[in-house]
């Protein structure tokens, strides 16, 4: 079975999309620079392994902080309004 040349540029191509846009998913929630997560997630996702586990990483990665407080309602007070 011959593999066209045409056909592996074309899966790679779509494989840098597809890692990109996951990478740069994650890194929005997971990073200070999400642009910068999702060029190294394309880049690697062009040796798919690669992209694998980058993107396995960033999903393991703890979630950074957020800027906005939330209230947390527990103890005693939970449910009475002041």
């Amino acid at each position: 079975m011959n593999i066209s040349i045409t056909l592996l540029g074309q899966i790679a191509a779509v494989s840098a999309v597809v890692g990109g846009l996951l990478s740069f998913y994650l890194g929005r929630r997971k990073s200070e620079t999400p642009v910068l997560v999702g060029i190294i997630g394309s880049a690697l996702s062009l040796f798919f392994p690669l992209g694998l586990v980058y993107v396995a990483v960033l999903a393991l990665k703890p979630d950074r902080p957020s800027n906005n407080p939330t209230l947390e309602v527990t103890g005693e007070n939970a449910g009475t309004s002041t």
